[in-house]
């Protein structure tokens, strides 16, 4: 049986068989398979739904566009660009019309499903802006507290006493997911207001006092996490594919 050639290197051949050879050798030959089916599966459904009709004319205003934002108008620099990538125009528009059959798979797959994502992840979406001074004993965060209260700076404080790296930025520590807080500090934040101040509450043999500055809750509004959240469900659905498939790896 003759044996196909893959590639060819310094006129040399290497073989399909070869070639799966090194992908083994250096630990990638799963990742290329995956990469494979991954490809195969989204064209399967592509060719196979009746739902994905893409405009010819999106296709066209979207490589206008790019060759204007990339100055490449003139039809020559625009060649030397695409020979320079190892392409061609027809691949290469082949490739942008794919790119819109692609995302409107992705939103077919997952707008129904969305919501109810969107509301099973909302606890690590959301977000809260937290200040905070940690200490090492209950009774010196007992007197940080007395002392805020009672009109004390609580940047200097945090600076004078937190032991925590964000001592050095007044202790502010940014947004913080709200399922990645420990169950009690996410209960008391839960319960106050932007301003206000809470704890003392022991975290690992510390104690830290917490002041909230702001609540940044997540919306489906927000076009970047909504487009987030859908990769992420389109991923889980590519891979329960996946899983259903019977695959065959046919090399000598």
């Amino acid at each position: 049986m003759e044996t196909l050639s893959f590639l060819t290197v310094d006129d040399q051949p290497i073989s399909i068989d070869k070639a799966v050879k090194y992908l083994q050798a250096s630990g990638k030959l799963a990742q290329f398979i995956g990469d494979i089916l991954r490809q195969h599966v989204i064209e399967q459904e592509i060719q196979t739904r009746d739902d994905i009709e893409i405009s010819p004319a999106l296709t066209e205003q979207a490589i206008i566009d790019f060759r204007l934002n990339n100055k490449l108008t003139d039809p020559q620099s625009f060649q030397e660009w695409l020979k320079s990538n190892g392409t061609d125009y027809t691949t290469f528009h082949t490739s942008v019309a794919f790119s819109f059959k692609l995302e409107k798979l992705k939103a077919l797959v997952t707008e129904p499903k969305l919501p109810e994502y969107f509301i099973e992840r909302k606890i690590f979406l959301d977000r809260v802006i937290l200040s905070r001074i940690v200490v090492k004993n209950r009774e010196l965060s007992e007197e940080l507290q007395t002392q805020i209260e009672e009109g004390g700076s609580f940047e200097q404080l945090a600076k004078e006493y937190s032991v925590a790296d964000d001592r050095i930025v007044n202790g502010m520590m940014g947004p913080i997911s709200r399922g990645t807080m420990p169950d009690k500090l996410r209960a008391a934040i839960d319960a106050a207001s932007p301003g206000q101040l809470v704890g003392p509450i022991e975290i690992e043999g510390s104690y830290g006092l917490f002041r909230v500055e702001q609540f940044v809750p997540a919306s489906l509004e927000d076009t970047q996490l909504k487009q987030a959240l859908q990769n992420e469900l389109f991923e889980k659905w590519l891979a329960q594919k996946i899983q259903k498939l019977t695959v065959k790896l046919q090399v000598n």
